[in-house]
């Protein structure tokens, strides 16, 4: 997904909530000149950015990096790598799907990498699962070890984040929101 694709769903987005810019940086934390540039493609946000508008919306994350034409239930096929400025790299494995509530993506870090996370919206829960390298996840401000073959299940609606150690690090990290009413936009 480029920046063009972020910027179209962005727009998408606040036309289809009906919110001016002033109103949509009210509801997600996030300027009202930062959520201009996003939509004009002066900007590439980062990954707590998008995750802020994300959370105002009370969307899940693949809305804003999701293909915005996409419908619900289509084949998937091959998803790019977004890589965020000075941050991971996500990649979509399997969009929001609202019957489910949830998505999946496929996170690499590189050796000693660090990413902070703040929290999401209420009642989203995180599960991790390393596929190879070894790394450590913050969950209840403690960091909590993990290898290739492992997992972990936590609440993000709290702080979180991910390291990894001197290997690096790629993993599945599923998003499930609990939220009612929660859908992805047609």
């Amino acid at each position: 997904m480029s920046d063009d694709g972020i910027t179209l769903n962005l727009r998408e987005i606040r036309a289809a909530a009906g919110l001016s810019l002033s109103k949509a940086a009210e509801a997600t934390g996030v300027s009202k000149a930062m959520l201009g540039q996003i939509e004009r493609g002066e900007s590439s946000p980062t990954i707590a950015t998008l995750w802020k508008i994300a959370k105002g919306f009370h969307l899940p994350l693949t809305a804003l990096i999701g293909e915005a034409t996409r419908p619900v239930g289509e084949a998937a096929g091959v998803y790019e790598t977004v890589q965020f400025p000075g941050s991971i790299g996500v990649k979509i494995v399997f969009p929001f799907d609202p019957l489910l509530g949830a998505e999946t993506f496929q996170v690499t870090l590189k050796p000693g990498q660090s990413h902070q996370s703040q929290p999401h919206d209420t009642g989203v829960t995180e599960e991790v699962f390393v596929l190879h390298g070894s790394m450590e996840v913050l969950k209840d401000g403690e960091w909590v070890p993990l290898e290739a073959g492992q997992g972990l299940r936590f609440a993000a609606d709290q702080p979180h984040g991910y390291r990894s150690l001197e290997t690096g690090a790629a993993f599945l990290n599923m998003h499930h929101y609990r939220q009612a009413g929660l859908t992805q936009r047609d």
